[in-house]
């Protein structure tokens, strides 16, 4: 299968699953609750260790880190925060790693590592990635939200995960979708 071919029937199967997820559960409702957090807002850190690296623009976060933003949650066991200092202090990028867990309300996103980029307003994480609100959950290795549209992607890359019956299987992308029970 040729790669542009390949992409194309990666998108359709994406944007069906998307339309499916709408269907399934409501998830237009999820993406406008995502798509409103506020990236621009203060915020806070609280560690076991912070070390300050001036000279870079970085601190690095260990010991139970736990970050928060407007509602936004992100708790790993190390993180790397990268920041410009023009008179003040403002966050670029943080970088999560070992057992990340990012929540907002009712949602929890997990994974091995996760990146925020707050200029970019994208959240990116990998590696036995698992998302969930209420009863509705979506597993895969890579899982990528935009905070300015309020779209999240799932995809099967880097999962290591074999589809039972199949053998090097690239990774694909599970779930689970509650129904209205009448």
């Amino acid at each position: 299968m040729s790669k542009k071919f390949g992409k194309i029937a990666l998108s359709w199967a994406a944007g069906g699953m998307a339309l499916g997820a709408v269907l399934a559960g409501g998830m237009a409702l999820h993406a406008q609750t995502i798509a409103s957090h506020n990236t621009r807002a203060p915020v806070s850190f609280d560690a076991g260790t912070i070390d300050f690296d001036d000279r870079a623009n970085r601190v690095v976060l260990s010991g139970g880190v736990i970050v928060n933003q407007a509602g936004l949650t992100v708790r790993s066991n190390r993180m790397l925060a990268t920041y410009t200092d023009d008179g003040s202090l403002d966050v670029q990028r943080i970088t999560a790693n070992g057992g990340v867990v990012v929540t907002r309300g009712n949602e929890r996103a997990s994974g091995d590592v996760a990146v925020y980029d707050f200029g970019r307003r994208i959240i990116t994480m990998a590696g036995d990635v698992s998302l969930s609100r209420g009863g509705d959950t979506l597993n895969g290795g890579r899982l990528v939200i935009d905070l300015t549209s309020g779209l999240s992607t799932i995809d099967g890359r880097g999962t290591g995960r074999n589809t039972p019956g199949e053998e090097n299987s690239e990774g694909r992308v599970t779930g689970t979708f509650t129904v209205p029970q009448d």
